[in-house]
């Protein structure tokens, strides 16, 4: 990646390798994020269809580049730059809540992470003006307003579209630490789901969802990228709703499966997370991706989508030891464990700590929503906690 331009604005500086779809030359192990966030209204906390005025009052004009319109008018979405460091990131994310914290007064709304608005209908969603916003709700019908669901999408930095392919596959052995870690929607359409993610449930229903196929060079994904291409099934490969994609044109590796935490400073130790796993996985190649790799990937994705870190793995047979499963906060306890003679500074260790925190009380996000629901008798008054806990107004959960 290059330093300090924004993911979704920089011009591709394409590496000297030919094709249908080039991959960018991008620095190794540097990441940025991006979050979907809820706008909600002061009178009853729903959401609150203001995010095109609300964009208009962002200052500076510069980080309009960093803070974008999403699919539905109750969403808006924020963007970092480039980093190597994780406490620089949280430093940069400080700074857009305050742009947007201060937008969002001049229209008497909260702005809110967690993966899904607790009681808004989907069908009183107004679909944001844009030709291709309106063109995803035509093809998608319904499915485009359901899509009112807020995400924390991570971007890893890697040098070639091989490497980009061969971490693409690594990263889904951990998707289930993602999903727990990040678990913020255990409440929909007014109900509590069971769920500690429910969020992830209304995304698998779009087509080419799911995982990447497994390919292993990138002119092998590039002939398969021109087949869908001809026979009109995709048009990007924006349309590729995969739990973990690749970007050629960022140079990136990108995961999709995160709730929007409740904190800026959580989102920010995923990302790290994250950058901590890549720079582990492309130094030691540890698996050997075959056609039977994803075998068990959907069972323990709904394992950590349903029960969060007390979910259970199941193990691939070069993990199993007495056992063929795990609780999830164990398997990341061993994870973060392998992951600490690859941390540089004090800022990455501050991630393994959290995180580690996080996985031995077995605490999240969802958990903290119920608990603040079950404490305040009202989903109306659990969003506006959540709402100024995002908005910086209290210190964050669990670590005060």
């Amino acid at each position: 990646m290059i330093e300090n331009i924004n993911l979704e604005v920089r011009e591709p500086v394409i590496a000297p390798q030919a094709g249908i779809l080039p991959f960018t030359t991008s620095t190794s192990f540097t990441m940025g994020i991006e979050l979907e966030l809820q706008l909600v209204n002061r009178r009853n906390y729903n959401l609150a269809s203001d995010a095109v005025d609300l964009l208009t009052w962002i200052t500076p004009k510069s980080l309009q580049e960093q803070i974008k319109l999403e699919m539905t008018q109750g969403m808006i979405e924020l963007n970092s730059s480039v980093h190597t460091r994780v406490d620089e990131l949280i430093e940069e994310l400080k700074g857009l809540r305050a742009a947007l914290n201060k937008g969002a007064e001049h229209l008497n709304i909260d702005v809110s992470g967690g993966g899904v608005h607790p009681f808004q209908r989907w069908s009183d969603q107004r679909i944001t003006p844009s030709e291709r916003f309106h063109s995803l709700h035509e093809k998608y019908g319904y499915l485009a307003k359901t899509f009112t669901v807020f995400g924390q999408h991570i971007h890893v930095g890697v040098p070639s579209g091989d490497d980009a392919l061969y971490l693409t596959h690594a990263f889904s052995r951990y998707i289930p630490h993602f999903i727990a870690l990040s678990a913020a929607s255990p409440f929909f359409q007014g109900a509590d789901t069971h769920f500690d993610s429910s969020r992830s449930n209304v995304v698998r229903a779009f087509p080419l969802s799911g995982t990447a196929p497994v390919l292993h060079t990138w002119s092998e994904f590039e002939t398969y990228y021109e087949e869908l291409l001809q026979m009109g099934i995709i048009g990007s490969m924006k349309d590729f709703y995969w739990d973990i994609r690749p970007k050629p044109e960022y140079g990136t590796v990108e995961i999709r499966v995160c709730d929007t935490p409740l904190t800026i400073e959580h989102a920010a130790h995923l990302g790290a997370y994250a950058q901590l796993l890549a720079r582990w996985i492309l130094t030691k190649r540890p698996f050997v991706v075959e056609d039977d790799f994803y075998l068990l990937y959907q069972y323990n994705r709904f394992e950590a989508s349903r029960y969060g870190l007390k979910g259970m793995i199941a193990l691939h047979g070069h993990e199993r030891g007495s056992s063929q499963k795990l609780p999830i906060y164990e398997h990341l306890l061993q994870q973060l464990s392998i992951l600490q003679p690859y941390v540089q500074n004090k800022a990455e260790q501050t991630t393994i700590e959290r995180l580690r925190y996080l996985a031995n009380k077995r605490i999240s996000d969802a958990e903290w929503l119920r608990q603040t629901f079950l404490h305040r008798g009202s989903l109306n008054d659990m969003m506006r906690m959540s709402s100024e806990l995002w908005m910086g107004r209290h210190p964050p959960p669990y670590f005060q």
